[in-house]
């Protein structure tokens, strides 16, 4: 099944599951209230490309329901748009600690925790995008050179420093973590069959879960969170947006102006006095 048509399946499960009434999902029941409770409920905690995404898919779905004759009314129209401009939001990220606190909620002593703490740290520390460590492969790795490739954007190619303790969690996952498999991805899900992960999706559902171990609840709960975090992080220690830039890969200058936004430093240096004295 392509990524595409995965991730309308997960959108379409989660109204689904937020919409069935006692248990049971009644399509013919549907009426406009229940879409945008939906779509409230869904947006608030993610960003908004990730919002935007789930609108699409969304109206795909419930124009498959009244195509299929299972809904009385065209329910796609009701679903509404969400705000698309330029820079039309705040990045969301965590602090350095609770970065670490979430690190530290993998419990590496499980197959699975060195697994999920190697990818954390892959997102934390290098500022992977989900879909980039879900096609991560084997032979990816260099060893020799302490370097890793990553399949960005746009079939873009690039060769990032194996940083020392993300070298150190992929080592104790493809020693003590990794099931023996025929299947070349570099991390693979925990029962069988041992194949790769289907969809970034996957990645940010792992970050989700580490939130809700940490006991954290930032406004967005994605993969994404932590790319963030890394760049605001570089920001608050003097980087600037170029340096900014090539750290996350970005192909435009354009693409990183967003994180002006949480500069205190140089906003404070912008703000003008407030007329008649502070109150």
């Amino acid at each position: 099944m392509p990524a595409s048509a995965r991730q309308y399946v997960t959108v379409a499960r989660r109204f689904v599951s937020h919409s069935a009434a006692g248990g049971r999902f009644r399509p013919d029941k549907l009426r406009g209230r229940d879409v945008t409770n939906f779509v409230l409920h869904d947006t608030s905690t993610r960003g908004r490309r990730s919002a935007q995404l789930m609108t699409v898919a969304l109206r795909s779905f419930l124009d498959f329901l009244l195509q299929e004759g299972h809904a009385s009314a065209n329910l796609a129209n009701v679903v509404p748009a969400v705000a698309g401009w330029r820079l039309s939001e705040l990045p969301r990220y965590l602090v350095p600690a609770q970065v670490e606190q979430l690190l530290s909620s993998c419990d590496r002593t499980t197959k699975v925790g060195k697994r999920d703490y190697a990818i954390l740290l892959l997102l934390a520390r290098l500022g992977l995008r989900a879909g980039e460590v879900v096609g991560l492969n084997l032979e990816d790795v260099d060893w020799l050179r302490g370097q890793l490739l990553v399949r960005g954007k746009g079939a873009r190619l690039d060769r990032l420093p194996l940083v020392r303790d993300v070298g150190a969690a992929i080592a104790d996952y493809l020693q003590n973590g990794r099931p023996r498999c025929s299947c070349r991805r570099l991390f693979v899900q925990s029962k069988a069959p041992y194949d790769g992960f289907p969809c970034s999706a996957t990645i940010s559902s792992m970050v989700s879960r580490a939130l809700q171990r940490s006991r954290l609840n930032p406004p967005n709960h994605g993969a994404h969170l932590l790319r963030h975090s890394l760049a605001t992080g570089m920001l608050r220690n003097g980087a600037s947006l170029s340096q900014i830039g090539q750290v996350l890969r970005h192909q435009q200058t354009a693409t990183t102006e967003i994180y002006a936004k949480v500069d205190l430093g140089a906003l404070r240096g912008l703000a003008q006095p407030w007329p008649g004295g502070a109150q």
